[in-house]
């Protein structure tokens, strides 16, 4: 089993104020997040069934319609093909886990 130190993991500025760190197993995705007060990330959906934790901050998660501030602590599930957004309150820490593995961030490594 591999030890993997984060701070090792070069990060990739995904979309303005979004910066990631990508691990990859067999099965799942994680992403770590350092986001931007202010920043939003646009409506999208996906196929993965996505587990989003709020490490640190304040968030405002906006899932099929469904507004919620999301602070430090908080678990949110969101469903495959669900339509989501988020905006950074403050300046944030998230760590998102995706099941599958997203191919599409694979190629972002």
């Amino acid at each position: 089993m591999p030890y993997i130190d984060l701070e090792t993991l070069p990060p990739k500025e995904i979309v303005p104020g979004y910066n990631a760190r990508f691990i990859h197993t067999a099965n799942m995705s994680f992403v770590y997040w350092d986001v931007k007060a202010g920043y939003t990330l646009q409506e999208h959906s996906h196929m993965h069934e996505q587990v989003s934790h709020v490490l640190e901050g304040t968030f405002k998660l906006v899932v099929d319609g469904v507004e919620n501030i999301i602070v430090s602590g908080k678990v949110v599930v969101i469903p495959p093909y669900a339509k989501h957004y988020g905006t950074s309150i403050t300046d944030c820490k998230l760590l998102d886990v995706f099941y599958p593995v997203r191919e599409d961030y694979k190629s972002m490594t």
